[in-house]
């Protein structure tokens, strides 16, 4: 969204500027969990210390970092916010599954599923991962998760279809999936089919309140849409999830520009 030009309101055509693909990672900074899971970086950071969340940050790391057994738990938090528990009752919660999990570990050491292996080699760029993200299905480890990578990597590769594909399975074995409905509306938003990006930009939104880059892209999809109102409200939603956004002064003037008459409507593609 940044140029050396003079600041104009307008929306970026064809890919929105905040729509990256989201993938399932082998490990999440505090700001990464934060923006995917809609907590505060404090809440994170206090449930950290405390032994309730493990990270796996190396001694060289400044600040948290968290895995993908540690990305599990934050999911388990989501689902209870959505059954309407409390902070202190999802506390309770993970305080018990963090016992359990330490009695486990303490009787065998823990072996890398097909699924975390696939996970490596994706971040080391090894074309293997796929194979390994297939027996993981094959397997029935972590089957949303592996058909949602599958499908970052068939983008990758120009298969659009494949990654429509897997996108699709990634929801059918998980439909609250959330990276997946993100990355189906990405891929519809991308094709100019906005009204399914719409749909799964706001299923997204639903399953996941707090999803800050959902609400960037549903506004770009509002407008495409031709309904100003519904832009201006999500943009505002994302100006309020990311208050430190570096494009924060653009965002205000898209949102004055949706706030008045005309020349809005004439300076969007």
């Amino acid at each position: 969204m940044k140029d050396s030009s003079p600041k104009v309101i307008s929306f970026p055509s064809p890919v929105p500027s905040k729509a990256d693909y989201q993938r399932v990672k082998s490990s999440y900074t505090v700001k990464e969990i934060k923006q995917l899971f809609g907590l505060s970086e404090k809440t994170i950071r206090r449930w950290t210390e405390q032994g309730i969340i493990q990270a796996s940050s190396p001694s060289q790391t400044p600040d948290f970092v968290y895995d993908f057994q540690a990305l599990t738990q934050f999911r388990r938090v989501r689902e209870l916010r959505a059954q309407g528990h409390s902070i202190r009752q999802i506390e309770a919660e993970l305080q018990g599954q963090l016992n359990l999990f330490r009695v486990e570990t303490s009787r065998i050491a823990r072996l890398l599923t097909p699924f975390e292996e696939a996970l490596l080699l994706h971040e080391q760029g090894d074309p293997k991962a796929a194979e390994h993200y297939v027996e993981a299905i094959n397997e029935g480890d972590n089957v949303a998760e592996a058909y949602c990578n599958l499908g970052i990597i068939n983008l990758e590769r120009g298969q659009l279809a494949s990654a429509l594909d897997n996108f699709t399975l990634s929801l059918k074995n998980d439909p609250r999936h959330v990276e997946a409905h993100y990355n189906l509306a990405n891929l519809y938003y991308d094709a100019g089919d906005f009204q399914l990006a719409r749909l799964h930009y706001e299923a997204a939104a639903q399953i996941e309140p707090g999803f800050s880059l959902v609400y960037f892209n549903l506004s770009l999809v509002y407008h495409k849409l031709g309904d100003l109102s519904a832009a201006s409200a999500t943009l505002e939603k994302y100006r309020q999830l990311e208050p430190e956004d570096e494009d924060l002064e653009v965002l205000n003037q898209l949102l004055k520009a949706m706030k008045g008459p005309s020349p809005f409507n004439q300076k969007m593609d």
